[in-house]
């Protein structure tokens, strides 16, 4: 029903899950760290092995439902550094839509956002909330490219 940090309060393991209402992110590491999984409604007892999730979920954060709009700028380097594009809608692409080859940090001043290291809203997954996110790579994503951005709208 909300945030928490560490799982092994509550459970020795946790290696299923169902979400009854509202929309969650998962974690493979304790205080909302290490590889992140989006789960709307619904049960998933083998989809933790699926995803490649073998250590089982940690921690978790609930993900509040937004309505109004959605607007986060990305920028090309580190610290707001080189090209930026403010988006407001989700972008499967950015090398297409903007001519952006990388992204490495941005500011999410409306909304909820999920960004993917492929386009298509592929691969390794990020949970991003409003607030500035200086170094992707500070997070734990060093190496890590963002291509795609998708909003989570209230249709969890």
């Amino acid at each position: 029903m909300s945030d928490c940090a560490d799982m092994s309060s509550h459970l020795n393991r946790c290696h299923s899950c169902k979400v009854e209402s509202g929309c969650f992110v998962i974690y493979d590491r304790t205080n909302y760290m290490g590889n992140q999984y989006f789960l709307k409604r619904g049960e998933y007892s083998d989809y933790m092995s699926m995803m490649g999730m073998c250590s089982g979920i940690r921690s978790c954060r609930m993900i509040p439902m937004h309505k109004g709009q959605y607007k986060m700028k990305i920028y090309e380097r580190e610290n707001f550094g080189g090209q930026s594009n403010e988006m407001m809608e989700d972008c499967d692409n950015i090398q297409d839509r903007y001519s952006m080859s990388d992204c490495q940090s941005c500011h999410v001043m409306d909304g909820h956002w999920l960004t993917y290291e492929q386009p298509q809203y592929r691969g390794r997954m990020m949970y991003m909330r409003p607030g500035e996110y200086r170094s992707f790579k500070d997070m734990g994503y060093d190496g890590v490219r963002f291509h795609s951005f998708r909003r989570i709208m209230d249709s969890c």
